[in-house]
């Protein structure tokens, strides 16, 4: 298996209103065929997002766990983080955790989309983020 991640898909309970969130905060869907699934390119990885219980059937699971993840969202400066996270909450989101300085020297908070998907938008100022929107991790100081 190669080190790479084609695709998320993300189970929501109302595919219109998951919809509405991604494309409020600026991301726009790819055509489809299909109107069970809407797809999202991030920049090569796509998003998928797809009705909860299709999505449980298809993996074959019958009493799916809570998993704990978070999706990530990396800002060039601090100041981006709290604007995302309002924004976020201003399309029906929640705020999780309002953007604070971390332990790590960074600046970040969370936010849940409107099926509780939690997204972490942070500031990590040891990375700097190409024009492509891709990141370049800084080696480590020796």
């Amino acid at each position: 298996m190669e080190q790479r991640i084609s695709m998320i898909t993300l189970g929501v309970s109302d595919l219109a209103r998951a919809r509405a969130f991604y494309e409020g905060m600026g991301w726009s869907a790819l055509p489809s065929e299909s109107e069970q699934i809407v797809f999202f390119d991030l920049n090569g990885v796509i998003v998928g997002l797809f009705g909860g219980a299709a999505l449980d059937a298809d993996m074959g699971r019958q009493n799916p766990p809570n998993g704990r993840v978070a999706l990530a969202y990396n800002v060039r400066s601090r100041e981006e983080v709290q604007p995302i996270l309002e924004q976020a909450a201003q399309l029906g989101g929640a705020i999780l955790k309002p953007g604070e300085d971390v332990f790590w020297g960074g600046h970040s908070g969370y936010f849940a989309d409107p099926d509780g998907h939690a997204w972490e938008v942070a500031h990590n100022p040891f990375w700097q983020i190409l024009d492509d929107g891709r990141i370049k991790p800084e080696p480590p100081a020796c």
